[in-house]
């Protein structure tokens, strides 16, 4: 039997879903917006046909076609709320009604007029409803006008990334009780940019103020609206999945919600998650170990509150790029995780347990019709590949596995000394596992294509799967029972769609759906029948992309062994305390990261960093930018630095004085005046500081360098002695020179001081002040050398 793992897509989401019509021209109003299309004699989509309206975006917002995204499945709609209900609270449920009675529609205008709002999964639902004019042949009628109808979702909200998949059925509930509600079912996925949908043609005015048809109130024209929402849980806001199920989901990186799927039905094979748990890892590389990394996931999914992610997992696979995630399928990564967390239990006391979960035994045979030779072979195998074309269910795929092959004719068995010999091929079950993996062959190359397809037919699988009549039964074996556990779902075809998975986690009939970062109650139906595939039903025709590929089914008789409870105790003290010290490592790395955009990296020149330096600069920059730095906050009023920075030095605030450097056009940088009226420190960050030095330090950074002046001069390399306030006055209209003088006999630059000196000073009258200036060098040979200002 072909064993080989079929080829699933990854979750690449198409640009639209698989049996939506093309961008609707009837239901886009383009140009002029109080022109409304009105001829429906063109090719209408499918739900357009069945409602013989126009099903559009509202037509004030941009119009991009019937967009379904097959990121998310339809949800399954009003059309037929299950038997069985879903216990929730208030504003979270998943379906909920809005009515709303128009006074007057007489006096509806092109703006439209709104109900009140009801929350239906914590979002904000109304109606909207306008009165349009009609067009005919591009022309507007004045005479002629029709009753716009749509359903609006999270208007007022200014996030981009909310997305919310829903269905509804738009009703006008006619005033006399005796005539038939006029309904029509629109399904659509509403974000920011598509937050209304309906139909800018739901009825021509014409036919609502007929007296006869009974639609309106005959005296004061009202009208009543009603609109039957039923909507999935969104993505991109605020979804408290811990609170309304107990159980949390796992954040998708883009292209992993197939491993997402996988992940959960894992995590909730409890027998299984408290073995991973005693794995030991107490030496194990924090980033390279698999089994580390899934005992993260676990714990986290056990005991947070909040989606998980999942990048440090991937991250051990050696997955860093998106061509990484799409070289795996499903099935392939679920058997490279047990292989790696069987390897890992090898030499502990949970040595064994993937195998005894999962691994069942079969023998593949021939054996000769007529003369007494067989040949068989034990086979081992951790799932079972199910064949689902032309198959109706599950048992009679069962049937076509253990199907007995004849080999006759040209196609004869070699029996060795027997010769050629008529002979069945075949296979026998010896052993089911206690947890049944069944990989349904959705994926297939089509020989005359010569390209993958998916099969989107129907295929029926029980929610109590029988499987006595393909093994031998001893009466001390376990009976091969199962219940079914976790239903694995793709949405899409073979070149992209989303995956999600139904799981049953106790095993009591009580299904969650899990849908990367979102968890949601589903009904027993939604779990398994809607997701058999295929559909003849002409509402659900738009989800017969949608089908299980994977089955996990649970030994009843094992039903308590592996879904035994998993608690804290059974965590290793260890463990718990790593992934614990982790976290908060983490945590506190993200606090940093956070504060670290609020504040500066203040380095400070001083005069000595001056008298040191021997190179062409006046401070050697990259020795500045290696000290580690000192830390203030963008917002610092500079009088409040001023005291800071005093603070630091241990001078008093009036005694000092800083000057930040700015950049040159040449790459070099100046310490340069500053005007301390000024708020912020933020403009006198050095943008361009990967000029001054050799890159030993973080070009992102944002960097303040000033030079530290101390007042008054008391150092002996200044001639002033001028006091804080008087030197303060003056500085507003004096440049600073710095000095520094070569000696020729040692060959080095010796740094003498700084001087404030009029900015009118001419060059001329400077050189003929320098003699008198107390710092003047008198070189040994007797001869006055001055090296001039730097």
């Amino acid at each position: 039997m072909d064993n080989q793992p079929q080829q699933i897509p990854m979750d690449i989401a198409p640009d639209k879903a698989i049996g939506e019509n093309e961008e609707n021209e009837n239901a886009s109003v383009n140009g002029n917006p109080e022109e409304l299309a009105m001829d429906t004699s063109e090719e209408l989509g499918p739900e357009e046909v069945l409602n013989n309206g126009i099903e559009s975006h509202h037509p004030t917002s941009p119009v991009s076609g019937n967009l379904l995204d097959m990121d998310r499945p339809v949800p399954n709609s009003v059309e037929s709320l299950d038997e069985e209900k879903i216990e929730e609270d208030g504003d979270n449920r998943a379906v909920g009604t809005i009515t709303y009675t128009v006074p007057d529609v007489r006096k509806l205008t092109d703006t439209g007029t709104h109900s009140p709002i009801v929350l239906v999964r914590n979002l904000p639902w109304r109606i909207m409803v306008m009165r349009r004019k009609t067009r005919s042949s591009g022309h507007l009628h004045d005479d002629s006008s029709t009753l716009g109808y749509f359903l609006q979702c999270n208007m007022e909200s200014e996030s981009t990334s909310w997305t919310c998949q829903a269905s509804a059925e738009l009703r006008l509930i006619p005033y006399k009780p005796d005539v038939t509600p006029i309904i029509k079912p629109i399904h659509h996925m509403f974000y920011n940019k598509e937050n209304d949908w309906g139909f800018t043609n739901f009825l021509a005015f014409e036919e609502l103020l007929d007296p006869a048809k009974g639609l309106v109130h005959p005296t004061d024209f009202s009208m009543n609206l009603e609109v039957l929402v039923t909507a999935e849980p969104p993505h991109g806001v605020c979804w408290d999945s811990k609170k309304y199920t107990g159980y949390i989901g796992l954040k998708n990186q883009g292209a992993t919600c197939y491993m997402n799927s996988l992940l959960q039905a894992l995590y909730f094979t409890n027998k299984l998650r408290k073995a991973v748990y005693m794995i030991p890892t107490e030496a194990d590389d924090s980033i390279k170990s698999v089994p580390l990394a899934i005992q993260r996931v676990s714990y986290e999914l056990q005991s947070h509150d909040k989606p998980v992610g999942t990048k440090k997992l991937t991250k051990s696979f050696g997955w860093e790029t998106l061509d990484s995630f799409m070289q795996h399928d499903a099935q392939e990564l679920c058997r490279v995780l047990l292989d790696n967390m069987d390897m890992k239990m090898k030499g502990t006391r949970v040595e064994g347990t993937i195998p005894g979960l999962f691994e069942g035994k079969m023998i593949s045979f021939i054996r000769c019709k007529h003369v007494d030779y067989e040949s068989s072979r034990e086979e081992s195998f951790m799932d079972i590949q199910l064949n689902v074309k032309d198959q109706k269910d599950v048992y009679e795929s069962f049937d076509d596995y253990v199907r007995v092959e004849v080999l006759e004719g040209d196609n004869k068995y070699d029996a060795g000394d027997h010769g050629l010999q008529d002979a069945e091929k075949g296979i026998a079950f010896t052993k089911f596992p206690p947890v049944l993996h069944l990989q349904l062959k959705r994926f297939q190359f089509d020989p005359i294509s010569e390209n993958n397809i998916k099969i989107n037919d129907r295929f029926e699988f029980p929610e109590r799967l029988d499987l006595t009549k393909y093994i031998k039964v001893g009466p001390t074996d376990v009976p091969p029972v199962y219940f079914l556990h976790a239903v694995l779902v793709h949405s899409g075809d073979n070149h992209g769609g989303h995956y999600v998975v139904y799981i049953n986690p106790e095993g009591d009939g009580k299904w969650c759906k899990f849908d990367d970062d979102v968890v949601v109650r589903c009904t027993k139906k939604e779990a398994i029948e809607r997701n058999y595939g295929g559909s003849s039903d002409e509402f659900l025709q738009f989800r017969n992309c949608t089908n299980a590929y994977m089955l996990v089914y649970i030994n009843e008789a094992k039903r308590e062994e592996i879904l035994q409870p998993v608690s804290e105790d059974d965590i290793p003290g260890y463990l718990s305390q790593r992934l614990t010290e982790e976290r908060e490592t983490e945590a506190r790395r993200r606090k940093e990261k956070s504060e670290q955009s609020q504040y500066l990296n203040l380095r400070v020149v001083t005069e000595d960093d001056m008298v040191i330096h021997q190179g062409h600069e006046l401070v050697d920059m990259e020795k500045i930018m290696a000290r580690k730095p000192f830390r203030i906050r963008k917002e610092s009023n500079l009088l409040q630095f001023q005291e800071t920075l005093a603070e630091w030095f241990g001078y008093r605030p009036e005694d000092i004085r800083f000057w930040p450097y700015h950049s040159r056009q040449n790459g070099s940088a100046r310490p340069t005046n500053l005007n301390l009226d000024q708020t912020t420190l933020q403009s006198h960050v050095v943008q361009d500081i990967s000029s001054l030095s050799s890159g030993h330090f973080a070009g992102d950074e944002e960097d303040l360098i000033v030079f530290l002046e101390i007042l008054p001069y008391r150092n002996p390399r200044s001639c002033r002695n001028l006091t804080a306030k008087a030197a303060q006055r003056r500085s507003d209209s004096e440049m600073t020179l710095f000095f520094r003088y070569y000696d020729p006999v040692r060959k080095v630059l010796e740094y003498k001081g700084y001087e404030m000196f009029s900015e009118k000073l001419q060059a001329s009258m400077l050189m003929m002040m320098l003699p008198f200036w107390p710092l003047y060098i008198q070189p040994p040979n007797g001869r006055r050398l001055f090296r001039g200002a730097d």
